[in-house]
């Protein structure tokens, strides 16, 4: 099987407030949305942002808290750590957690989107990143 993932979707309570943060924090377009779904092209995968109560009726689950994981905007240089961070929390993030260098290398930092959605902003040295913004493992 093909090591891949299509597309992430995010459940939310609030669409517009949700859409502020991605469009304006991180300055994505949209690629499709209507009154439930807001789906965003990414390098290779789809990011959605769907109102809970759809998300539910959907899977049959309802989806509540973060389940313990982060979502990583990795950035090219350690410089573009706290502007990306300031500006996500500009569109409505909530700092979690201070732009630091941890042991294992690289500079990053948390902002939580509005619906507690937990994003990592790192620099890694010895990840690069093309001009397409793929990210790729090692020097």
């Amino acid at each position: 099987m093909q090591q891949q993932i299509s597309v992430i979707t995010l459940g939310i309570d609030d669409l517009s407030r949700s859409r502020r943060f991605y469009t304006e924090g991180f300055g994505w377009t949209p690629v499709f949305e209507n009154a439930e779904i807001v789906f965003y092209q990414m390098n290779g995968l789809m990011l959605g942002t769907w109102l809970k109560s759809g998300l539910a009726s959907d899977s049959g689950v309802y989806a509540s808290g973060t389940g313990g994981f982060a979502l990583a905007h990795n950035v090219p240089e350690q410089a573009d750590v706290e502007p990306v961070m300031a500006a996500l929390m500009a569109a409505g993030g909530k700092l979690t957690g201070q732009a630091d260098a941890p042991l294992h290398g690289g500079f990053r930092g948390y902002v939580s989107d509005p619906d507690g959605h937990l994003w990592e902003v790192a620099w890694n040295p010895v990840w690069t990143i093309d001009a397409q913004g793929h990210v790729t493992f090692g020097v």
